[in-house]
């Protein structure tokens, strides 16, 4: 596993496009102070997932951008893509037939950032994964820059046995234990919320089984109410039938004594008109009678 080849483009002060070769395998940047030596060892470090801006000597991650310098304008997008050889395969899963391994990481001012493994858009933690027990990281011993040396002599027992166990490549299986005991540790917690939860369902199911059975009992009251009513109401429209008719019959037979009491009115009314012609006629008669009576009394 070794690093061929890398790219910077808007990375501290790197604005243009500049390409690194590192033809190789023991290769050594040096130069004057404020040349840009440190500046490499950020880029790798940063692109292989530090996220942390003090180790890149910087106080917010939007500083890795090339911010302008009185000949330059400012930059909006930094990227740094690392090119490895894996012609000892060295890594292992679904890039371990690839000869050539490219890691590319992009961002912007917006603090948007972007991992890419052979081009494709990938997570932070698919690189660490990826370089895991390689002895390649943000923070491995493969990185050597100044005071490094030191810092592997000086560290602590606990400090020096990350490096021995990165060197010996058992670190991938210690996270992959860390990250399974964290599973279990989270599907511990996740089953003590479920009985919990189980508890609280629990003691809702009793009271939403009460409110079942008053619900069932008062559709089975609401039912007897609905067939009484129905029955009601046929007693009551049988009732209404019988008196219907009963009335009917009485006004029928009130209609019948009407037409009669029409017709004896109307032979009384035909009667009182005879007699009244009659006594027209007898007064006629009593009128000239007495007329004649009078003319004959002058005579």
């Amino acid at each position: 596993m070794r690093l061929k080849q890398i790219k910077l483009a808007g990375f501290k002060s790197f604005v243009d496009s500049t390409k690194i070769p590192f033809l190789n395998p023991l290769s050594a940047i040096i130069g004057p102070n404020g040349c840009g030596k440190s500046n490499v060892i950020d880029a790798v470090r940063w692109v292989l997932g530090e996220s942390s801006a003090k180790h890149l000597r910087g106080d917010s991650m939007a500083d890795v951008i090339f911010n302008g310098s009185s000949a330059r304008r400012p930059v909006s997008v930094a990227g740094v893509e690392l090119l490895f050889e894996n012609q000892d395969g060295r890594l292992t899963g679904q890039y371990a037939s690839y000869q050539e391994i490219s890691v590319k990481r992009q961002v912007t001012r917006d603090g948007d950032s972007s991992y890419f493994l052979n081009g494709q858009k990938c997570r932070r933690k698919d690189i660490t994964d990826l370089f895991m027990g390689t002895g390649l990281g943000p923070r491995s011993y493969a990185i050597i820059e100044q005071g490094t040396i030191s810092r592997l002599i000086e560290s602590k027992p606990q400090e020096l046995r990350v490096f021995i166990e990165e060197a010996a490549g058992i670190s991938r299986y210690k996270e992959r234990r860390r990250e399974t005991e964290n599973r279990i540790r989270h599907t511990r917690e996740n089953l003590e919320r479920l009985g919990d939860i189980r508890t609280e369902l629990g003691r809702q199911l009793e009271k939403l089984a009460e409110q079942a059975s008053a619900a069932k009992q008062y559709r089975e009251f609401k039912q007897s109410e609905r067939i009484l009513d129905s029955e009601l109401s046929v007693s009551r429209y049988i009732e209404l039938t019988s008196q219907t008719e009963k009335l009917t019959l009485e006004v029928n037979k009130l209609e019948l004594d009407k037409a009669e009491l029409d017709a004896e009115k109307e032979k009384t009314e035909l009667a009182l008109t005879q007699l009244s012609v009659q006594l027209a006629e007898l007064e006629r008669e009593e009128h000239k009678r007495v007329e004649d009576f009078t003319n004959a009394e002058t005579r």
